[in-house]
Order: structure tokens, then sequence, then C-alpha cells
């Protein structure tokens, strides 16, 4: 346990922060999984999922060339999907 007092508020912080980060990771990875699932509107799920990967990739839980990364993915599996389905 920290004794400095600047140490102690960087553990506050840091505590406060985990909990944040953690917010937005399971928001994108929730919206991912339910894009691999059998949703009816996949197009409204692939907005909802760019959209949390956004604001991840905005507050800094995850790098920006990971999001786009995780964009793309989820974008060729939308459309593969799509085209085997016709």
């Amino acid at each position: 346990m920290p004794i400095i007092k600047s140490a102690k508020k960087r553990l506050r912080q840091t505590k406060k922060r985990l909990v944040r980060n953690k917010l937005y990771e399971k928001s994108y990875k929730k919206a991912l999984k339910q894009l691999k699932g059998t949703a009816k509107d996949k197009r409204d799920v692939l907005s909802k999922a760019y959209k949390a990967i956004d604001k991840a990739a905005k507050r800094g839980v995850i790098h920006k060339k990971k999001a786009s990364r995780l964009k793309s993915k989820a974008s060729r599996t939308v459309h593969i999907k799509t085209k085997s389905a016709k």
C-alpha cells in the first residue's frame, strides 16, 4: 500500500480508470458477439458495434489501429453472411 499522499491519489485514480475502461471494453466486445450471433438486422448491429469500437478508441482503451482492424473484420463478417444468405 502506498504511503505517500500522491501515490494514494494515483491508486484511487487507477481504480476509477480501470472500472471505466472495463466498461468500454465490455461494450465493444458485447457488440461484436451480437454481430456474430443470429441477429436479424445485421446492419443495425454493425452500426452499434462501430459506435462502441470508436468510443473505446477515442477514450484510449484500445489503439486506433486495433479499432480499425476490428471494424474491418466486423464489416467482412456481415457482408459475407449477407451474401451467403441470398
